[in-house]
Formats: C-alpha cells, sequence, structure tokens
C-alpha cells in the first residue's frame, strides 16, 4: 500500500514525540494534520495537553482504536514503538523524515501493520490533497 493510501485511509492518527515547541516539525506536522481534520492523539512523556488534546504517556495507554501511529522520535526508539503499535492494534506506523530502522519495519510487517519511513505526512497530505472535513 502506497504512503498517499494509508493516509488517506487513516482517521485517528497518535503522534508518539509531538512536541510542544511549535518551532518543530514535531509540533507544527501534527498541527497541520489537524487543521485538515484528523483526529491527533499526543503521546508524550511529561505534556498534559498539547494540540488541545489530552497527552498520553505511551500508546498502550491511549483508550481508544488508532489507524495510525506517527513517530517524531529517533530512529533507535523506533523498533519499540513498533512493538507497542502491533500491540495496540495500529493499522500503520509511519516514521517521519529522516527516520529509519529495519527492525522496525520487520516488526511492523510481521505485526500486521503498513509500514512508511522517511516520509513526512505533511507533505504526503498536501501532495495528495488529503482531507478529512
Amino acid at each position: 500500500m502506497k504512503a498517499e493510501e494509508i493516509l488517506e485511509g487513516a482517521k485517528t492518527i497518535a503522534v508518539v514525540g509531538l512536541s510542544r515547541d511549535p518551532a518543530k516539525a514535531a509540533h507544527g506536522v501534527p498541527a497541520v494534520l489537524q487543521a485538515h481534520g484528523f483526529r491527533i492523539i499526543p503521546v508524550h512523556p511529561t505534556a498534559t495537553e498539547l494540540l488541545g488534546e489530552k497527552v498520553y504517556r505511551s500508546l498502550k495507554d491511549i483508550p481508544e482504536p488508532v489507524d495510525l501511529v506517527d513517530v517524531f522520535r529517533p530512529s533507535p526508539e523506533a523498533p519499540g514503538i513498533a512493538r507497542e503499535a502491533v500491540e495496540i492494534g495500529a493499522k500503520a506506523l509511519w516514521l517521519q523524515q529522516g527516520i529509519m530502522s529495519a527492525e522496525a519495519r520487520r516488526i511492523a510487517e510481521e505485526g500486521g501493520l503498513e509500514y512508511v519511513e522517511n516520509r513526512c505526512t505533511a507533505v504526503v497530505r498536501a501532495t495528495a490533497a488529503i482531507s478529512k472535513n
């Protein structure tokens, strides 16, 4: 499945590493997705609210189904996040631009998840004109 199809099929996106800093891509990209109608669920170790949404400490703490796990963490953290994404029954794992992990890919694909790496969800959204509004 292509990145555009994965994003088109997603409604609820858990963002691991959503930043408090509006100047960072890890804040701006999820904000753009939210503005285009995607449900954003922030995952952050210490924040309580980001983008007007309740923040969860881990994927396992999210009390609702997640379509896509969008990752803004360093590549070495990706395999652990992939395991959690499989455990919660997410449909896809997406590693943002500059993030790659053969191990995360293997874990995700063996767990039945679609997988994208080294691509920006906001760029794919814009070029494919995907909106949930």
